[in-house]
């Protein structure tokens, strides 16, 4: 499994909305957090290994209703 973070910007008053959409609908979305600063929603996600991350991140995420922007993080390590 692989693990990315991906910080979203959402249209005014619809982080709560994405939030439940990305819960509800995109099995890969773990945690989704509320956040504060240039982003409004930060989504922890676990795709298989050799999972195009590209396609998931356009065609299953940024196509949510509400969504403005995204910025992906990938992971290399977790530590204990």
């Amino acid at each position: 499994m692989q693990t990315i973070f991906v910080l979203m910007k959402c249209e005014l008053g619809r982080a709560y909305e994405v939030a439940d959409h990305a819960v509800q609908e995109v099995e890969e979305v773990s945690e989704v957090h509320s956040i504060s600063g240039q982003y409004d929603l930060m989504m922890k996600c676990y795709l298989e290994d050799g999972a195009d991350i590209g396609h998931f991140v356009t065609g299953r995420l940024q196509t949510l209703p509400g969504v403005k922007d995204t910025f992906t993080i990938i992971t290399f390590k977790a530590f204990a």
